[in-house]
């Protein structure tokens, strides 16, 4: 447990995390938001490709944190660890802002960003479950607001970079305007580093137990070289689709191995949370699925077929750059969260909350009927494009589902699975995302729109095509969500049983802010 040092208050402890935090996901954000158009309209890859190579990028962007987070804990420290991520993808976004048009460079920076994410994401999660150690009361609001850094630094970002880019562009041409906005995101993580330089006295009484103990250059060495190695490897799957693809498969065949193994061989009274657990992951990958096309399919769409205009009542209000609709789904998670915890307890209190997996067909559910916007909004398209409006609320009932079904993914683990392989299975969990995050780039290519085709009335069929085939497999997933409900109702309640018998699960609470109820 850390030991507070009276002369530091958590607060300004946790404002040191908050603020290094806030400025990484500044750089991430405004890093994602471009990516597939730039791979589309300066490296020249049809839209399938470019999909592909993102997916990759956003599997190994999950998958490494379960390695990082073990870095932190037994090799060089949590806070030693999360201070080398924030540099090494400092110099991600620096080689992105190289103005190059040379692929295998931007799969270098991606495995650069892939390695330092790693580093830092799990890192700083547990700085901030350290610095309020034993106090459950605080930590629950600390992480509250620690979810609002997140949002705030991609809502800052998704909205800056995209405007930089078109603004350099205008006066120095499309290379350079590219370059400059991967190179705020750069600016951004720096700025970052300097504030926690200044600030960080405030942490030096918190960490794990390796950052107590004397710099060994010897043993960070190490680390730092099989990262080198790391960047190199990723680098090879992003430039290899066949690679990239036996790699996501074979982990999934891996991930679903190791969680029959664990039920085969737990305790009779394990295996029902084991078991559950098993279920909500599925259903979890399956939304990361619709998660991925944010990123994707959402915005070519809004490339191709979007009024970027908003008006309301004849009067236009201002016009958006396409990438930046992936800002709404920040937004609405910040106008989202704060609702859904006053339900949440609310509920609580009346003993009414419903389980965990009741949240789920809830939040599949509200995926559908986002999907479903788009399409039923092509009706009321105007020369192939729709309004900007249906965007918003498409991406409302989007962002409803990702706090329904992605926030509660860790608080599932962490209420189901045996304390003694928690950590190894919230590893396994973010592979098993990782995973879905490719799957969903390969579904977003049924959107592939042909070489030479302009004419966005043709390019809006194939868009909403698919978001309509994405809404009634959203259905289908509630359908089964409702119907395996008595199931996990059961096995919810075999798990409580045993679980009574012994100690208490520990809180785990996810990087959406808090550990929902369920």
């Amino acid at each position: 447990m850390a030991v507070q040092n009276p002369p530091v208050s958590q607060t300004r402890s946790f404002s040191t995390v908050f603020l290094i935090e806030m400025w990484e996901r500044f750089g991430f954000y405004g890093m994602q938001v471009l990516m597939v158009t730039y791979l589309m309209k300066t490296l020249g890859f049809v839209d399938t490709h470019a999909n592909l190579v993102w997916g990759a990028a956003a599997a190994l962007i999950y998958a490494t944190p379960a390695i990082g987070g073990w870095v932190g804990d037994k090799l060089i420290g949590t806070r030693r660890t999360m201070l080398t991520g924030a540099v090494v993808l400092a110099l991600g976004y620096a080689l992105l802002w190289i103005p190059s048009n040379d692929p295998y460079l931007t799969y270098v920076a991606l495995g650069v960003i892939v390695v330092g994410n790693g580093f830092f994401k799990p890192n700083a999660g547990n700085l901030v479950r350290k610095i309020y150690e034993g106090n459950d009361t605080k930590i629950d609001s600390a992480f509250t607001i620690y979810y609002m850094a997140v949002n705030v630094g991609s809502m800052l970002s998704m909205t800056a970079t995209p405007w930089i880019r078109n603004v350099v562009a205008a006066r120095y041409g499309e290379t350079w305007g590219w370059h400059t906005a991967f190179g705020a995101c750069a600016i951004g993580l720096a700025l970052g580093l300097v504030i926690y330089t200044l600030m960080s006295r405030t942490l030096a009484h918190i960490g794990s137990d390796p950052d107590r103990k004397p710099f060994n250059l010897a043993r960070f060495g190490a680390v730092l070289a099989v990262a080198a190695g790391t960047v190199f490897v990723a680098a090879l799957i992003l430039q290899s689709q066949a690679v990239a693809r036996i790699c996501v498969y074979s982990a999934g065949v891996v991930i679903l191995g190791i969680f029959i193994h664990l039920i085969r061989s737990s305790e009779r009274g394990e295996r029902a949370g084991l078991v559950a657990a098993l279920v909500l992951t599925l259903q979890t990958i399956f939304f990361f699925i619709f998660y991925a096309q944010m990123a994707t399919s959402l915005n070519l769409f809004a490339q191709e077929n979007v009024d970027l205009r908003f008006g309301l009542f004849g009067w236009h209000l201002f016009t958006w750059i396409p990438e930046q609709y992936q800002n709404l789904n920040a937004i609405w998670i910040v106008l989202l969260s704060p609702v859904l915890v006053l339900i949440y307890n609310s509920l609580g209190r009346l003993g009414k909350d419903p389980s965990v997996a009741a949240k789920f067909a809830w939040g599949f559910a509200a995926v559908a009927a986002g999907f479903f916007i788009y399409g039923i909004g092509a009706h009321w398209a105007v020369a192939g494009q729709v309004s900007s409006w249906i965007m918003v609320w498409g991406y409302g009932l989007y962002s409803l589902g990702e706090l329904l079904v992605s926030g509660l993914g860790l608080a599932m683990i962490a209420r189901y699975v045996p304390a003694r392989m928690g950590g190894f299975m919230m590893g396994a969990y973010y592979v098993a995302v990782g995973i879905s995050q490719y799957l969903g780039s390969v579904v977003a290519n049924f959107a592939h729109i042909p070489e030479g085709l302009t004419d966005p009335v043709q390019s809006l069929q194939i868009y909403t095509s698919l978001f309509t085939k994405l809404g009634w497999v959203g259905v289908g997933c509630t359908a089964i969500a409702v119907a395996v409900l008595p199931l996990m109702k059961k096995l919810s309640n075999s798990h409580a049983e045993h679980a009574a018998a012994a100690d208490p699960l520990p809180p785990v609470r996810s990087e959406e802010g808090w550990e929902l109820p369920g």
